[in-house]
Formats: C-alpha cells, structure tokens, sequence
C-alpha cells in the first residue's frame, strides 16, 4: 500500500511537471538584441558592431550565451514593440537587450509613447521569462537642455518601474568624447567600426551581471 502510494506520488509529480511549458524546464542562453541601426551595423562590414564582438566575447569566454542580433536600421520603439512577441516566441531568450528610442527623437515622436512603448516591450519580455536590459540615449544639446533631460529620465525611469537593467548612455565615451567626430561615419549620426569595441565595453558590466 505504501509503495502504491509512492507510486502515485511519482507519476502525479511528473505528469505536472509534463505539462509545464518548455521554457520552465530549459534555461535558456541567448540574447536578444533588439535595436536600430547603432546595433545593426549600418555603414559597416558585417562583424565588426558591437554586437557581433559580444558573441565574439562570449565565445572566447567559453560562456554558454549566445547572441542573437534582431536590430533594424531606422527602427522605432513603434516598431520594435510589434516585432518583439514573435522574437520571443522564435528565441525564448534568457536576456533581452532593447537598444530603441533614439529614431523616435529624431522623427518628432512624443516621449510619452516612446516610453510606453520601452514599458511594453520590457513587461512582455519578463513576462516571457527573460531579463531585460536597457541600452540609454542621450540627445545632442540643439534639441534643448530640458527635452535632453526629459528623453535621458525616460530610460531610468522604465528602467527603475519595471525592474529592469540600465546602461544610462550607450555612447558614453563616443558621443560626449572632446573629439567626438572621430568616432562616428561622415553622417555624424552612426558611429564607425573604431566606436564599437567602446560601445561594448559600455554594455558588458551591466550584462555580465544578468550573465551571472
């Protein structure tokens, strides 16, 4: 009687587990970027962004993380929100690392649907089991101090509701630099290949903590 009811106890443990969903059962290893063209590689030859020498890194690591790139040159955070479930539902990423907001600011967009829209993507990923990490920007000083200011908040402030990671300026270092010109294509807009070993070393101590 005693070893039927062990019995029971087992097959009934197991028939729940069963039935969790895949992801409950595997730990995912990968990371999702989703970005615009500063994580896409415009204007460069392909594997040299930052994102393709974090899996470099990653790699040379020995880490079991991969890196998965899924940004788009121009994307907005419009456009990253309605990609985002797909990607998950394809990717089941452990981290998510959303680089989006800066063509909103160039394209007039109002701050308060770039930050509803940051809020979407960062609930969904959670909900969808992943760590999320926000990748800050920050505007040049012709767009005025206190629209800078309101736009750089934006990040934090998502950031500090939702739980999630920051990098508060993804260009600290390229952008704000005395000479900053050097760093970025004839555009001034994206930054050279020379930039991003910088813009990674921006990322990697925020995301070796969700690594860990």
């Amino acid at each position: 009687m005693l070893w039927s009811r062990r019995r029971d106890f087992i097959l009934s443990a197991l028939s729940v587990v069963a039935a969790l969903p895949l992801r409950a059962q595997s730990a995912s290893k990968t990371i999702l970027v989703v970005g615009d063209s500063l994580s896409a590689e415009y204007g460069l030859a392909r594997g040299t962004g930052w994102v393709a020498l974090l899996a470099t890194r990653l790699a040379e690591a020995k880490s079991p993380y991969t890196a998965i790139n899924a940004s788009i040159s121009g994307d907005t955070t419009s456009g990253g929100r309605s990609r985002l479930p797909s990607l998950l539902k394809q990717h089941q990423p452990a981290i998510v690392v959303i680089e989006l907001g800066g063509n909103d600011a160039l394209r007039g967009l109002p701050l308060n649907m770039t930050e509803d829209n940051l809020t979407a993507m960062t609930q969904a990923a959670q909900t969808a089991g992943a760590k999320v990490l926000l990748l800050g920007m920050q505007m040049p000083p012709n767009y005025g101090a206190d629209y800078g200011k309101r736009f750089a908040d934006m990040y934090a402030k998502v950031a500090a509701k939702q739980n999630a990671y920051l990098v508060p300026f993804f260009l600290k270092g390229v952008a704000d630099d005395a000479d900053a010109l050097r760093w970025f294509q004839a555009d001034r807009i994206h930054p050279l290949a020379t930039a991003h070993p910088r813009m990674l070393n921006n990322v990697w101590p925020t995301l070796t903590k969700l690594i860990k």
